[in-house]
């Protein structure tokens, strides 16, 4: 199945060479190319992308913003990674402060700028598939500093202790980056079974996404 994808930078030359990459996967499209927020947003709502892989810093309205307002919460009985679209995040090492905002945004992940190719090409893949791109060792630690700074959001005990062994298990190895096929494989279950633990894991936790779901294991011990 072709994945759609939509590039939103400020430099011509570097969507440009974005999209070149992209396109030479045989399964990715790019399906545009937008020059700020404020214009991904409305080709975002006109095209409707599987993924969008957005630049931060951007005049107008930034990355940040533009996130926010792409990915708001799933409607009630609706899986969140069944939503669209997807907001990978491009950034620098230095600027960590972006990660976390990003990540706060909404967006399913992020990649360095200076990532090679082939790493953006998995990342597509791996944000279109409703996972979170937080496998890589350096995005453990920017989690794991976000997740110290939040202590103050931690949600009640209450909504840990309502999750069965089973769905710790699975928010478990969410944290560690696993995609549902390899949490079926480490549990030995379907993986539409996995599936339909993320989204209990999610409802009664009161999160939005993976993502979320990878801080709040950090913030409560649960990562392990």
């Amino acid at each position: 199945m072709t994945i759609t994808v939509l590039i939103a930078d400020d430099q011509v030359m570097i969507r440009d060479g974005l999209a070149a990459l992209l396109s030479s996967d045989p399964e990715i499209e790019v399906v545009g190319q937008a020059g700020d927020g404020r214009e991904a947003v409305e080709m975002a709502r006109a095209l409707d992308p599987d993924v969008i892989v957005m630049d931060i810093r951007m005049p107008g309205m930034d990355g940040l913003a533009a996130t926010a307002e792409l990915t708001g919460a799933a409607p009630e009985g609706v899986d969140p990674a069944d939503l669209r679209p997807k907001v990978l995040v491009l950034t620098t090492f230095d600027l960590d402060e972006y990660v976390y905002e990003a990540l706060g945004a909404g967006a399913s992940g992020f990649l360095l700028k200076d990532a090679p190719a082939a790493e953006l090409i998995r990342g597509v893949r791996i944000v279109a598939s409703g996972d979170a791109l937080l496998a890589p060792s350096i995005t453990r630690r920017l989690i794991g500093d976000f997740a110290r700074r939040r202590r103050h959001q931690r949600p009640s005990p209450a909504a840990t202790a309502a999750l069965t062994p089973r769905e710790r298990d699975v928010l478990r190895l969410i944290a560690r980056g696993l995609s549902n096929a390899e949490i079926a494989a480490e549990l030995v279950l379907a993986e539409q079974t996995v599936k339909t633990h993320v989204g209990h894991v999610l409802t009664k936790l009161g999160l939005r996404d993976r993502t979320q779901a990878v801080v709040y294991a950090y913030e409560n011990g649960l990562a392990g």
